[in-house]
């Protein structure tokens, strides 16, 4: 047996400290890319927002000074530094900076709410910085320890007596090591980021300072700036929309705290008339760019309201409206306070507290509705525009149905079809894809307007050797035909095919090409001019993904792979290479880069062989040549596609071993 591959004991590494940050440091921020790089910034300006909320401070400095060195200060309680009782040889210090899953926040003792969880903010912005410095002005002394990719490069320093400093201040610079030489911060967005906290808590002053040189010479961004904002959200949005024009006149927001001290929520709400909204939602004070329970309170509490107001005004058209015809064109800022709060990842993007949306709910609704009734003429306005929009939803939804269903003769559509919105067929795809699981991720990540998704479960009929009756009793070749609504067999009609491009989409692998050649078949036998005409289509998933530092790319298959490391990558020291296990497992925003935006992706167009090419004949010099020509080749796809896919398992086996000896790549 080759030492190579040898598996035991010692093939087995247990990582320790914080160096599994710093070998997936994906799994804690997100990536090695700007967004992650700037993501270490908030990991400790959360941590000083916690103290402001608390109640323990009242002001953030952020300071950004050439060569990525950024100092975030409070004038919080301060970490603690006596030595730790289970490690009576550290500070407390050094346990929560070199420790994973250390901290205040995992009961309810020293924070009531915070955006911190599970104790690996801090440590892992250490992990990932090559260089460290905190102080700490703690009980009228001053504290200062060192620390370099995780590790503490010396004690504790006791540097005297402060009277006049309390609080935290954290200076690092984040390695090149992880997120290589090209990435630095962008005063932009941290000045941003700064503002938003601020308005997040009323309670608070956040101060920003940037060395000047930092800043490009067209840089709007100040080189110092002060945020405070006694409303809160309620000066967010009028800061936002202060150049537009509102159904309203004056939002509607309000702090409601939940019963039992088990938090609050913030809300402030406007409709433009331009329709040009949005929604920003946080939980204690972390964005969550994809929503939660608690946007899915709001949304239930809004719809209730407005309909309710309706009903008790007596517009019988009040009933029409849903959700989305009140949110969309919202301009909507979000923020809760909770116990315990549960989030989908380290990355915090997604609040997934179950009883936060019941709580929102009967928070909001009780004041919306009291809202509503004191003001009887701009809640008309906003009833009268919202109805319009679900009127205009309505007719565009009919007009969508009775094109369709008129070029389809009414055709009934599979219920798992993810069908898309443009009425007509042009410039439209269906893809087909294998598996619930990759149907998610394609949904997330299509266009609407153009793109169709119907997901099929495990491998369809093989129609070469099955009969009449099971094409017609199979469910996922009936869910096709009626998706593409121009029948098959003698009865297909070209003319009434719903989309420009049917797109087979499946996983990189065995399976996969499995289950494109059953359809490719199916196609074929049953609807041929479809691939005559240039419809079909095979999608070009990748199966790898390289990355090295902020660099990335995907890789189609093991020979591409190898060419990219040779190429792109060459020079880089090391290169993370993942394989994607099926489509189901890339994330959408990945799934729609590689394989289904038509800007970025790559196609393979099903083509029948071109027989006159090959013999060098000008199908325009003689027609009864091309005729026959196009005959005999089809004859001889006929013939291979009967060897390949029907009843007789001779023939397939005389064609394997026939062809075995061409095989260079076998993928197992």
């Amino acid at each position: 047996m080759s030492t190579e591959n040898k598996y035991d004991a010692s093939s087995i590494e247990v990582l320790e400290g914080l160096e599994p940050v710093r070998r997936r440091p994906g799994m804690y921020i997100g990536g090695t890319d700007e967004r992650a790089y700037h993501h270490l910034v908030g990991e400790i300006l959360d941590n000083s927002m916690d103290e402001a909320v608390a109640g323990y401070a009242d002001w953030i400095e952020c300071h950004l000074e050439k060569g990525n060195i950024i100092t975030i200060r409070d004038n919080g309680r301060g970490i603690p530094v006596e030595r730790h009782p289970k490690f009576p040889d550290k500070s407390t210090l050094e346990v929560i900076m070199t420790t994973l899953h250390s901290g205040g926040k995992f009961n309810n003792k020293a924070y009531q709410t915070s955006g911190g969880l599970h104790g690996v903010g801090i440590s892992v912005v250490n992990a990932l910085s090559d260089d460290m410095v905190i102080e700490i002005a703690r009980d009228k002394q001053l504290f200062r320890q060192g620390f370099s990719r995780g590790i503490a490069l010396s004690d504790l320093e006791d540097l005297g007596a402060v009277h006049n400093r309390r609080g935290t201040s954290v200076r690092f610079h984040p390695d090149p090591e992880i997120f290589g030489d090209k990435v630095s911060f962008r005063p932009s967005w941290l000045f941003q980021m700064l503002r938003s906290k601020a308005f997040l808590f009323s309670g608070v002053e956040i101060r920003w300072k940037c060395d000047p040189e930092v800043l490009a010479p067209e840089s709007k961004t100040p080189v110092e700036a002060v945020f405070k904002f006694p409303n809160g959200l309620l000066d967010y949005l009028e800061l936002t929309l202060k150049d537009k024009t509102t159904i309203v006149p004056e939002p509607f927001h309000g702090t409601v705290k939940f019963p039992n001290g088990d938090g609050f929520v913030e809300f402030a709400i406007s409709w433009p008339e331009e329709d040009d909204g949005f929604i920003h939602s946080y939980c204690n004070t972390v964005p969550t760019p994809s929503g939660g329970t608690h946007e899915a309170g709001l949304r239930t509490a809004l719809s209730k309201g407005l309909r309710g107001y309706g009903e008790m005004t007596g517009n019988k058209r009040a009933p029409t409206i849903i959700t989305d015809d009140i949110m969309s064109g919202a301009a909507i800022l979000l923020s809760v306070f909770v116990k315990d709060p549960q989030f989908q990842g380290q990355t915090k993007e997604k609040l997934v507290n179950g009883n936060v949306t019941r709580l929102v709910d009967t928070a909001i609704k009780d004041h919306f509705d009291l809202w509503l009734s004191q003001n009887p003429a701009a809640s008309t306005n906003l009833l009268n525009a919202i109805i319009e929009k679900a009127e205009e939803r309505q007719r565009r939804k009919n007009k969508r149905e009775t094109s369709r269903k008129s070029a389809t003769q009414k055709l009934r559509l599979p219920g798992k079809l993810a069908d898309c919105s443009r009425a007509d067929s042009h410039n439209t795809e269906l893809f087909i894809v294998e598996g619930d699981s990759a149907g998610g991720s394609a949904k997330q990540g299509r266009s609407r307007e153009t793109q169709a998704i119907l997901p099929l479960r495990g491998k369809i009929l093989n129609v070469v050797s099955a009969s009449k009756d099971k094409i017609r009793a199979n469910n996922e070749i009936q869910d096709i035909i009626q998706a593409l609504g121009c029948g098959y067999g003698k009865d297909f009609n070209i003319d009434k095919l719903r989309y420009e491009r049917i797109i087979i989409m499946t996983d990189a692998d065995v399976d996969g090409a499995h289950i494109a050649a059953l359809l490719v078949t199916f196609f074929y036998t049953q609807m041929k001019p479809l691939i005559e005409q240039g419809h079909l289509y095979i999608a070009q998933p990748p199966l790898y993904r390289l990355v090295s530092g902020t660099l990335s790319a995907y890789a189609r298959d093991d020979e591409h792979k190898d060419e990219l490391i040779k190429t792109v990558f060459s020079g880089k020291k090391k290169v993370e290479v993942s394989r994607f296990k099926g489509l189901g497992e890339m994330p959408a925003a990945q799934l729609k880069e590689t394989t289904m935006n038509p800007k970025s992706r790559t196609l393979l167009r099903v083509k029948l062989p071109d027989a006159m090419a090959s013999l060098g004949i000008n199908p325009t010099d003689i027609a009864e040549v091309e005729d026959a020509v196009l005959k005999q080749d089809h004859k001889e796809v006929d013939d291979l596609v009967q060897r390949l896919m029907g009843r007789n398992a001779e023939a397939r086996f005389r064609f394997i071993q026939d062809n075995a000896q061409f095989v260079e790549d076998i993928d197992v």
